[in-house]
């Protein structure tokens, strides 16, 4: 199971953050393409996965036993992630799961990019 300590909590961001608040969580340059990591930002658990030069934002949290999707693989092809405890995948534009055992899909977050700024909008 990840490590909390190992995550990424950003320091600057309100807790917790208004709906709509856009909060900074790092420069597109440090995700390498295929790779993902956790982020603790506004009482949320955020998995931010890059395939390519395309980011996607979902809920850090396996629907089906509540372990850390950032532990798992990113699926380019498939853009999908998968957790490494028991193998299910989820749509990373859609947080749906993709195969069993999870059945219920994950939160996706939208991102703003700007320039080699990442930040997410807080639902």
């Amino acid at each position: 199971m990840a490590d909390p300590a190992n995550a990424d909590t950003v320091p600057d961001a309100p807790e917790p953050a208004s709906p709509g608040a856009t909060v900074r969580l790092c420069r597109r340059s440090d995700l390498e393409p295929g790779s993902v990591r956790r982020f603790d930002v506004a009482g949320l658990r955020i998995a931010l996965a890059r395939i390519g030069d395309e980011l996607f934002a979902v809920g850090d949290r396996c629907s089906h036993e509540d372990f850390p999707l950032s532990d798992g693989e990113v699926w380019a092809e498939e853009c999908e992630l998968e957790c490494a405890k028991h193998g299910s995948t989820f749509d990373l534009r859609t947080g749906a799961p993709c195969s069993l055992p999870a059945t219920t899909p994950v939160p996706v977050y939208q991102l703003v990019v700007d320039g080699d700024d990442v930040s997410v909008v807080v639902p």
